[in-house]
């Protein structure tokens, strides 16, 4: 195996961390850091639908996702922009992919994502520790219909090729020089919700691309076991 400038081996995930609870005021949160990129994340639930489910009985899950402005090594302009705009969008929808909505009624469940640090892979960090928010958000307000709502978990990482050889969960160094990029999305149980990937450099084999897929799939493997850890006995299935 490779090793890299962090001295992780080519099929390691950065340090991961799971903080659950982070903020007081919200129903659901966590802090997750992979290594230097740091994300809070909070989720809260609202008695009301978006006006395209209404009358239906059935509810939704929406997420917003921003770059505070000391986040990165240039201050981040405040503001949308079609970079965040595409990423709360990648969440919402990995983040519904779990939420059974018939059973969930009408509520909308919020999702805000706020990146402290990055360090690249900020928007499956993003979703990773989202799922341990939106579990406590829902436990809290729903009790043991969370069990009913929640259809499984899912967790996000990245991977790519550098130098010809594919790596897990790359830093923003490794991301900004690597020939294939590729954030996968998955079910804790299985199941691909979302795979983006671009070759950077130029094409990429059916065999790189399975040979990520594997490694994506290895490293949401452990980020599922330490969702489990964070949310010990509340672990909703």
């Amino acid at each position: 195996m490779s090793t890299r400038v962090d001295g992780r081996a080519a099929a390691d995930l950065r340090p991961v961390t799971i903080e659950r609870g982070f903020v007081a005021n919200s129903t659901g949160s966590a802090l997750i850091r992979a290594g230097a990129t740091a994300v809070l994340v909070t989720a809260q639930v609202s008695e009301s639908v978006p006006p395209f489910l209404e009358g239906k009985g059935v509810g939704w899950l929406t997420a917003e996702y921003a770059m505070l402005p000391g986040s990165t090594p240039g201050r981040k302009r405040r503001g949308a922009d079609g970079r965040a705009t595409e990423i709360q969008r990648l969440i919402g929808r990995s983040l519904r992919a779990i939420v059974d909505t018939r059973a969930l009624g009408p509520f909308t469940i919020h999702v805000d994502a706020d990146v402290i640090n990055a360090d690249g892979g900020t928007r499956t960090a993003a979703i990773t520790g989202a799922f341990v928010a939106v579990a406590d958000a829902v436990r809290r307000q729903f009790g043991d219909r969370a069990r009913e709502i929640l259809k499984d978990s899912i967790a996000a990482v990245s991977a790519g090729i550098i130098d010809g050889v594919p790596m897990l969960d790359l830093n923003y160094p490794e991301d900004s020089r690597a020939e294939v990029d590729m954030n996968v999305v998955r079910l804790g149980q299985g199941g691909l919700v979302e795979v983006q990937g671009t070759g950077e450099g130029g094409v990429f084999s059916r065999a790189e691309l399975q040979s990520l897929l594997d490694l994506a799939e290895s490293g949401i493997d452990r980020l599922g076991q330490l969702q489990r850890e964070a949310l010990g006995a509340d672990w909703p299935f």
